[in-house]
């Protein structure tokens, strides 16, 4: 037999490791674009691009990069896009750094630094392929809730540590330096700590596919397989209609949790007039919050079903926009935010319940479309919210942005329903 290294719980901890530090980079736009001078010619739509661009690239290229995982296990694409995001950090420490207050002249390189910056974020569904191929389908919702909860509490812990300690203390640009070094060092965590599933290490060492396949599964209990090759991975998920279902609910949930991540300081200071530290602070308890949730929603999906869990958790978000649009003081807007971030931490995780369960036998190439184009909300959101604001002409838009979130859920509830019934019909013809 050959030397297999790692077990489940080791292969869960390296993968939330590495997705803990790729995603946290999203956190530090909304500080970069508050830092900027509306007389650099930034407009609201200006900064709406800003916020959003991280998450343009860590979206498109999560559905190439699961797909690897199909093939090589994860270790490769994790690795490749850690390194490229620690450049994109480096870039913007300097630039920042170097240009001081007149940063708004060097917004080309803002964006071009933040698109590689957020390259770590498209780790999401590397880690949830990766991860899946470890558990069994009894599991998946517990798994993958901890992993995706976990990892997701990077943005909101450094935006808290952002507002708190080390923006009074060494500045934006001390900020994104010291981002690096712990951005740095995790990557030298996740080198040693993450694991390839049993299979893929077993074709490492030299075993056909079949007799990986056989003894993965005798020797070590693994479920889920992939299949053979990335194109066939992808092609088999994009022609199941469940795919594309999912996809629409992951835009809204957590493409919405990544805009809303970047968008919230610019909310909180515009629109409530708060500073800059207690902006940080409602946007972390937002973060935070989701991220915990998201948690506690992979056993709630485990135990309820994936689809149940969704649909009710939409409703909150649904409901939790409408406090939004209407509040014209804190006191409302705030459990608004929370009712949204419950919504969303809880439906992230059902989301990804559903996916080993409706596409079993290509879970990378369906992760990286569910994950990918669903986290393509985070780059398509905040510029729908930043066109409510320039076409009010005031910072009433910031409020009426939210509408966003009131039509994106009831369309998302939809879908749910409709696999739903797929899956009452299935059950129905299997006990005929």
């Amino acid at each position: 037999m050959a030397e297999i290294k790692g077990n489940s719980t080791q292969g869960l901890i390296g993968a939330t490791l590495g997705f803990f530090i790729g995603f946290a980079a999203v956190s530090l736009f909304g500080p970069t674009v508050g830092f900027l001078k509306e007389g650099a010619g930034v407009t609201p739509a200006l900064a709406g691009l800003l916020i959003s661009i991280p998450n343009l690239s860590g979206s498109l290229l999560r559905i190439p990069f699961s797909a690897m995982v199909d093939t090589t296990g994860g270790r490769k694409p994790f690795l490749i896009l850690l390194l490229i995001s620690l450049s994109g950090i480096l870039g913007l420490a300097v630039l920042i750094s170097l240009a001081g207050e007149d940063i708004g002249r060097f917004y080309p390189w803002l964006l071009a630094f933040g698109i590689l910056a957020g390259c770590g974020s498209a780790t999401f569904s590397v880690g949830i392929s990766q991860t899946s191929y470890w558990f069994p389908q009894s599991r998946q919702g517990t798994a993958l809730g901890i992993y995706a909860g976990v990892g997701n509490l990077a943005p909101g812990l450094f935006a808290l540590m952002l507002s708190a300690v080390t923006l009074p203390l060494v500045g934006l640009a001390g900020s994104y330096f010291i981002w690096m070094i712990l951005l740095a060092l995790g990557i030298i965590g996740y080198a040693y700590f993450g694991k390839n599933a049993w299979y893929f290490q077993l074709l490492k060492a030299g075993r056909s596919s079949e007799d990986a396949r056989r003894e993965a599964r005798d020797s070590f209990g693994q479920e889920l397989f992939p299949k053979a090759r990335i194109s066939e991975s992808l092609s088999h998920s994009a022609g199941t209609w469940q795919t594309w279902a999912l996809v629409a609910v992951y835009f809204c949930t957590f493409g919405g949790f990544m805009a809303l991540t970047g968008w919230l300081p610019k909310y909180w200071m515009s629109f409530h007039g708060t500073s800059l530290a207690l902006a940080g602070g409602l946007t972390a308890m937002y973060s935070l919050s989701a991220s915990l949730l998201r948690v506690a929603g992979g056993p709630i999906a485990d135990r309820i079903g994936g689809s149940a869990a969704a649909l009710f958790s939409l409703v909150l978000t649904g409901l939790g926009a409408v406090l939004v649009v209407a509040a014209t003081s804190l006191s409302l807007a705030v459990p608004g935010i929370i009712l949204m971030a419950v919504g969303m931490g809880v439906c992230n995780a059902a989301v990804f319940k559903l996916v080993p369960q409706e596409i079993p036998d290509a879970i990378g190439g369906a992760a990286g479309w569910v994950g990918g184009l669903g986290a393509f909300g985070g780059f398509v959101i905040p510029n729908l919210m930043a066109w409510f604001v320039t076409r009010s002409g005031s910072n009433i838009g910031y409020a009426r942005g939210f509408t966003v979130f009131i039509v994106l859920p009831v369309f998302s509830a939809l879908m749910i329903l409709l696999v739903m019934m797929r899956g009452s019909m299935s059950r129905k013809l299997r006990s005929a």
